[in-house]
């Protein structure tokens, strides 16, 4: 990557100092836009395809006109990848309302932003992944589908940052959400996964999360490898009796969890399907 990474803007690249937008942007206001994570592997954004069409998807639901067609997108998110010179990171595009007065209508704002940054991410310390990560319930409920809709990827990420708040105070890096049923829904920035009996369990789309591209991602690879899915409703106490946990994620991609709520988790230690599965994701993104 380049000393100083390059911020793709509307089409134009900025030294990331000199990357701006305007303080009267509904993004930065309000919260009101879009956004994908995507890992790039070996200098290839991965399930780039999978991520641009969410992204417009989100637009979409929010009412919000991306300024470019998804093929521009695409380039545009590989150009920002090559003129970085970025092997393995992460890219971040971004869409926001645009700059406008104060006020929440969104008629008043004019030219979408289109903001592409590339730089790299860590989400849990590496030694993690080997011995199994703790988690905690926590009281903020992820948001009711019929308030913002968690499966738009939006840049109102509070109810987010209050759960992982309250997992940090709880001595946990990441926080077990419900949703307003009582069910289990996702973590602050990861799904959830639960294995028991050999059967790999998630929370189905309708208990009020985002519809991981990890998540699909591991979804596949479990029903390529004959592991049993079900996508059902799940407790907590399905967490506690499970046999093994893990979270996906972008960013994370795929984490054990051996504790959750002080409560261990099966053996305490990975599980055989959870080392399994993560081996085929390594493999898939190596390819």
């Amino acid at each position: 990557m380049s000393a100083t990474p390059k911020i793709y803007i509307n089409g134009k690249y900025y030294d990331k100092p000199d990357a701006k937008i305007s303080v009267y942007d509904h993004g930065l206001l309000y919260g009101d836009g879009v956004f994908e994570g995507i890992r790039i592997y070996n200098g290839t954004a991965f399930k780039l395809k999978e991520h641009v069409e969410r992204l417009f998807e989100s637009a979409r639901s929010i009412k919000l006109e991306v300024p470019i067609a998804q093929p521009e997108m695409v380039k545009a998110i590989n150009d920002t990848i090559a003129i970085n010179n970025k092997r393995d990171g992460y890219i971040r595009p971004v869409v926001t309302r645009g700059a406008g007065s104060l006020g929440l209508d969104p008629r008043k704002c004019a030219d979408p932003q289109v903001i592409i940054i590339v730089d790299d991410i860590t989400m849990y310390p590496a030694e993690l992944y080997e011995t199994g990560m703790e988690i905690a319930t926590v009281a903020t409920i992820r948001n009711h589908p019929n308030a913002t809709n968690p499966r738009i990827k939006s840049l109102n990420y509070l109810n987010n940052i209050l759960a992982k708040i309250e997992g940090i105070q709880a001595g946990c890096l990441e926080s077990l959400m419900l949703n307003h049923k009582g069910e289990i829904a996702e973590c602050s920035g990861d799904n959830i996964f639960l294995v028991k009996h050999g059967v790999l369990r998630t929370p189905p789309i309708d208990a009020g999360i985002l519809e991981g591209i990890t998540r699909n991602t591991v979804i596949g690879l479990a029903k390529k490898a004959e592991i049993t899915v079900e996508e059902i409703a799940l407790t907590r106490h399905d967490v506690f009796v499970a046999d093994e946990c893990f979270l996906t994620g972008t960013a994370a991609e795929i984490i054990p969890v051996t504790k959750c709520d002080a409560r261990t988790i099966g053996a305490g230690k990975p599980g055989p399907i959870t080392r399994q599965l993560r081996e085929a994701y390594h493999q898939l993104v190596r390819e």
